[in-house]
């Protein structure tokens, strides 16, 4: 039997300051989806001091409402104020990590706080009495996942997740079939479709919202090498045309599904024999231990918790999870039948793990 350490007072101290500022933290995170949702965000990047009035003015909004949100932004150390003029600005450097100004835009992330608290008396009762939650008490999901994804897959589609597989970009350029399942928006896919228009591009997902999204950018992009189909994969075993497509991709797409190791059975089904499966999931470990150091542990747990887990729950599914980790999903794909499986990640992800897979 293992000792247990007894807590010292400075250690419960010092969890006492970590649940403090925890909660501080997330009004933080409620502030900045609101910050981000409203526009008053980029309203802020880039300009001279404002006042509240100005600052409402500007972004359409209610001044009162703005000014409220302005100190709570003050009281977190985001925005800058001058008591004197009674005017607010938001330092460049901070505007960079929390507008479309910089690299990456990390109020979108904030986004997900209040959009999973917004289902918790869902995720508490099912804690007594079992199932989930179904997909249709998200409304907002499929909007925010195509948001993070623009900034995971598409900067580094082209430049560093397809050329993971050697040869990949060339076939693409001279024309071959690819499958994204669980598609979402399918925003990879029309950034594809347009780069590679010899080739031809099927979506599939179960999100009727997700696909009538995907099918309308798709046609006022005019790319007739893309189809969307909504689609329930947890038969795709029996279902995939086998030797159908020489690519098959899944974003962030196999922890949430009812009957995940059935789809990934059906995409090992679906690739020619020189196919290729390319898969982004969630960089982890399947022993909770092991999560300890973890970036984002914490909250992705609790998306797991109150979104992904859930809702594969809610179709009587496996429940999988996010943070179902590497060796589970190495355990899966060669379950699947997948013999050469190799393993990356991409300096700009800490998030996600890249398997390149071949029959």
């Amino acid at each position: 039997m293992c000792d247990i350490p007894i807590p010292t007072e400075s250690t419960t101290d010092d969890f006492e300051t970590r649940l403090v500022q925890a909660l501080n933290h997330g009004g933080l995170l409620l502030l900045t989806s609101i910050g981000y949702r409203t526009g008053l965000l980029e309203a802020l990047a880039g300009q001279s001091p404002l006042t509240s009035q100005a600052l409402a003015e500007r972004s359409g909004l209610q001044e009162r409402y703005v000014r409220e949100w302005l100190g709570g932004m003050v009281a977190a150390e985001v925005v800058e104020t001058d008591p004197g003029t009674a005017r607010y600005w938001l330092p460049d450097e901070r505007a960079a990590l929390l507008t479309d100004r910089g690299e990456a835009n990390l109020a979108v992330y904030a986004q997900f706080m209040p959009l999973l608290g917004s289902v918790e008396d869902d995720v508490v009762r099912c804690f007594h009495e079992g199932g989930g939650v179904p997909y249709d008490r998200y409304p907002r999901f499929q909007e925010v996942m195509a948001s993070d994804s623009g900034q995971t897959v598409l900067p580094a589609l082209f430049d560093a997740i397809l050329p993971l597989a050697p040869g990949l970009t060339d076939r693409l350029e001279a024309g071959i079939r690819v499958l994204d399942c669980a598609c979402g928006r399918g925003r990879a896919l029309l950034a594809m479709a347009e780069r590679f228009p010899a080739s031809r591009f099927t979506g599939y997902d179960l999100s009727e919202e997700a696909i009538a999204w995907a099918r309308e950018q798709a046609g006022r992009a005019g790319l007739t090498n893309l189809t969307f189909e909504v689609r329930d994969l947890s038969d795709f075993d029996d279902t995939a045309e086998p030797g159908a497509f020489e690519l098959v991709t899944t974003f962030d797409g196999i922890h949430d599904q009812a009957r995940p190791r059935r789809l990934l059975a059906g995409i090992h089904r679906s690739l020619t024999d020189d196919g290729i499966y390319l898969v982004q999931d969630i960089h982890a470990s399947s022993h909770h231990h092991q999560d300890r150091e973890h970036p984002l542990g914490a909250i992705l747990y609790a998306v797991s918790l109150s979104h992904c887990m859930t809702v594969s729950l809610a179709q009587g599914g496996e429940g999988l999870g996010t943070m179902w980790g590497r060796e589970r999903a190495l355990a899966y794909l060669e379950e699947a039948g997948f013999r050469d499986i190799h393993v990356h990640q991409l300096e700009h992800d800490i998030q996600n793990d890249y398997f390149v897979c071949r029959p």
